[in-house]
């Protein structure tokens, strides 16, 4: 497992590096957010490590460029702020998980086994079409009218896991349990601001939900009736 490094305080990284590759994994470091991009151009992390504040293009454009490439990489974006707008703008773009500065860096190893193993348990199962909205599993597919929608792997997991159970309603825990794992050291408002960027990436008006709709006081479900092939 290769692990991608993007932050410019030369110390933290030389003692994450020292404890990931003490953990088997192989570790590469870029220093600002420049050198992170043209490092992805030719390589593929399995996680990337992404600092908030970075010289050169910062850490919330790196991490938007990346999604707008149609790269579903995992990110876990570390930051210095502990404002929770920071926290929610980075999960807005793209981002799969959150760590403020300072962390314990056993913490970090259990988010990242976290997110790699969420990312590698969805199982494949045959793809499905909801009107004009296509989901295909075993590709890591989400089509609206025909074109690629551009989805975290966090994104995607939590619109399989929704749609495979049409009409079922999801309290907030079992999204949480089910796509970010029992693991997961977050809050339950996660969920909140993942269901707002699904419905603004696939819904035709997300203010008024055709497919991931509210249940007020409980929490959300998919409704769609599967088109016959």
């Amino acid at each position: 497992m290769q692990i991608l490094i993007v932050d410019d305080e030369r110390a933290l990284v030389k003692g994450l590096k020292y404890t990931l590759e003490k953990d088997g994994y192989t570790v590469q470091a870029a220093y600002d957010g420049q050198e992170a991009l043209d490092f992805l151009q030719s390589s593929k992390p399995d996680i990337i490590i992404l600092d908030l504040m970075l010289p050169k293009v910062d850490g919330l454009d790196v991490c938007r460029r990346i999604r707008r490439q149609g790269n579903n990489t995992p990110i876990i974006m570390l930051t210095a702020k502990g404002d929770d707008v920071d926290k929610i703008i980075g999960l807005e773009l793209g981002a799969d998980d959150y760590m403020a500065k300072p962390f314990n860096p056993r913490e970090l190893v259990a988010r990242i086994r976290a997110v790699l193993r969420r990312a590698a348990d969805n199982p494949p199962s045959g793809a499905m079409r909801f009107g004009d909205l296509y989901i295909d599993p075993d590709r890591r597919l989400v089509k609206v009218k025909g074109e690629t929608v551009e989805l975290s792997v966090r994104e995607f997991d939590l619109i399989v896991t929704m749609a495979r159970r049409t009409g079922f309603t999801f309290t907030r825990d079992m999204l949480l349990e089910q796509v970010w794992g029992h693991d997961y050291f977050g809050d339950t408002r996660v969920v909140d601001v993942y269901i707002r960027r699904v419905r603004e990436k696939l819904e035709p008006d997300a203010a008024h939900p055709c497919w991931f709709i509210t249940k007020w006081g409980v929490g959300y479900a998919f409704e769609g009736e599967a088109d016959k092939h």
